[in-house]
């Protein structure tokens, strides 16, 4: 056979990969039993199918920081989930994990985000009835259980029980779902999430600085992006306006990534054998600095008036839309009427709603109510 077979990539993944990764001949499969592939691991597959599903396609225009369609540079949902991908399988490769486990769960972790990023996730939850929430990650999970309709035998995608794992991060399932997912977090979801991390705290400073919302002065106040500057400035002293930011971002991943893959090469030298919760992540000291970044960014980007201002407009449309479905829930498509039986109306509206883009919301809010 001239093809690379499944059983000769997993014999592969087994003689290659690190003893604590996760292998895909090792997987404890998929809630609905299926016939493995001949030349796909079962993590490809997962990889694929997220990939080919249509909550991936409306990350394109679901916002990250910036409203989508308010600049072509500004990063989405899909080119922020690119990037964390990205991240995290330079990650796996060095640290010799599993790299389709990882790049999967990078695909998949945004799938549950709203309209209007953490805006519309915020005004969501707060709609729910009491005793009931509304969470991305939740809700993502719920996305490749139950909501992506596209095989004949089974609701939503059937994806392995690791990536599904990898997706919830540590967070709680909604009722009723997640009971046949495994009770520890993979090395391979932590790196999905400290990749997650390392990608806002550099790239939403591009976006900010490109935006005017953040000046250069006030961004190396930050030790981050101070060190990260002066490492650039010491080989190219003459760079300056977009070059010099863009090398700056570079150097910031760079500073990131190689820090998680030293101090993670440490601990798992300490660590006798699994569990391995917590073992990936920063040193303590970039830890510091990392936090100091993300303070930073909260007090003068997310809560920059402007954004603040289109923070306000989102939750007023998302209000009334979720107001709209609740009391005519029969002009919801079909599938989310019959869902109200078994999952509530609140829930039922919930999945609607989160699914929609922004401009989708956007224009639905002007058909209903002319503004």
């Amino acid at each position: 056979m001239n093809f690379l077979t499944r059983i000769e990539q997993e014999k592969r993944e087994r003689e290659v990969l690190a003893p604590y990764a996760v292998c895909s001949g090792d997987t404890r499969g998929r809630y609905y039993p299926e016939e493995e592939h001949e030349y796909r691991t079962c993590f490809q597959r997962d990889r694929d199918r997220i990939v080919h599903c249509e909550a991936f396609r409306r990350l394109e225009y679901k916002t990250q920081v910036f409203l989508a369609g308010s600049g072509d540079h500004y990063r989405t949902r899909l080119t922020h989930t690119l990037e964390v991908a990205q991240i995290a399988r330079t990650l796996a490769r060095a640290l010799r994990v599993n790299e389709e486990l990882c790049e999967a769960g990078a695909l998949a972790h945004d799938l549950g985000h709203p309209p209007f990023g953490h805006a519309g996730e915020r005004i969501l939850n707060q709609l729910m009835p009491e005793g009931e929430i509304f969470e991305h990650n939740a809700q993502a999970l719920r996305i490749v259980d139950r909501l992506e309709y596209r095989y004949p035998d089974f609701p939503g995608l059937n994806l392995t029980r690791e990536t599904r794992r990898g997706i919830l991060k540590d967070k709680k399932p909604y009722p009723g779902m997640g009971t046949d997912l495994p009770p520890d977090v993979s090395i391979e979801s932590q790196i999905v999430d400290i990749a997650d991390e390392i990608s806002y705290t550099s790239h939403d400073l591009d976006d900010g600085i490109e935006a005017g919302f953040l000046r250069e002065e006030e961004v190396l106040r930050v030790p981050l992006w101070r060190d990260a500057c002066a490492a650039v400035l010491e080989h190219n002293p003459a760079l300056e306006g977009k070059r010099k930011r863009y090398q700056l971002i570079i150097a910031v991943i760079n500073a990131e990534v190689t820090d998680v893959l030293m101090a993670t090469a440490l601990r798992l030298e300490a660590q006798s054998g699994p569990p391995y919760a917590g073992v990936v992540g920063f040193s303590g000291d970039l830890r510091k600095k990392v936090d100091e970044a993300r303070d930073f960014l909260s007090e003068n980007l997310y809560q920059h008036p402007r954004v603040l201002r289109a923070n306000s407009r989102c939750y007023r449309i998302i209000e009334a839309l979720a107001g709209h479905y609740r009391l005519q829930p029969r002009q919801m498509p079909a599938a989310y009427q019959k869902r109200i039986e078994t999952e509530g109306l609140a829930r039922a509206v919930a999945d609607y709603i989160s699914g929609m883009t922004d401009r989708y919301a956007e224009e639905d809010h002007r058909q209903l109510f002319g503004c």
